[in-house]
């Protein structure tokens, strides 16, 4: 389907709803569309070092927050 047949079914559904909720809905869609993703916003070095971290925690390369906690509490006495 093109573009301008999808817009014009998209227009049929919206002038046939008579639920505000989907309209209201499609519009928050709208208007998401035009804010800045905040991925773009970082540097590539950024965006690199966050993408080896996910594949880090995937495979299963971590150490659980409540073992670095036990660790500081015992390395200072807290």
């Amino acid at each position: 389907m093109d573009i301008r047949a999808t817009k014009l079914e998209l227009m049929q559904l919206m002038l046939n709803t008579q639920k505000e909720q989907v309209l209201q809905r499609i519009k928050d869609v709208f208007e998401q569309e035009g804010e800045t993703d905040y991925w773009d916003e970082l540097s590539l070095e950024d965006q690199s070092a966050i993408d080896e971290g996910l594949e880090q925690l995937d495979k299963g390369q971590y150490v659980a927050h409540e073992s670095v906690s036990e660790e500081i509490k015992n390395r200072f006495n807290f």
